[in-house]
């Protein structure tokens, strides 16, 4: 299942990051598997508006750390092997993903209780 980028100009957060931050999400939530192709470089940086070496660079870090691998001619996947994130990134990333949520919840006029309630309901359904 594809995720959709988004870039936030006003964090302060370079946009290589954010896209790199963005992928880890997108594993961490089951949003992006492994094995399923990303956007070309190309693809990516026109959607996103920015230069090719923006996006260039987070795919690259993340082949460094074993999170993507690129086949030549082919294209950049998800790789097979689960990720592991030391504690201080797995919390800064949980931090990011619930307050970008908080936040959407918020903007739509929808009160805490029932956002959490309905995100305890949801967790207990997915549970095996």
């Amino acid at each position: 299942m594809p995720i959709n980028f988004r870039l936030d100009p006003a964090s302060g957060v370079p946009f290589y990051r954010q896209v790199i931050d963005q992928i880890l999400a997108g594993i961490a939530t089951g949003a992006l598997a492994p094995g399923e192709q990303l956007p070309t470089v190309r693809t990516l940086a026109v959607e996103l508006q920015v230069n090719l070496n923006t996006v260039a660079k987070a795919y690259k870090e993340l082949e460094i750390r074993g999170v993507l691998t690129t086949q030549q001619g082919s294209g950049t996947y998800i790789a097979p092997v689960q990720v592991e994130r030391d504690e201080v990134e797995r919390r800064r990333l949980v931090v990011q993903l619930v307050d970008e949520f908080l936040a959407r919840a918020a903007a739509a006029g929808l009160p805490p209780e029932e956002v959490v309630a309905e995100l305890a309901a949801r967790v207990e359904e997915r549970r095996p």
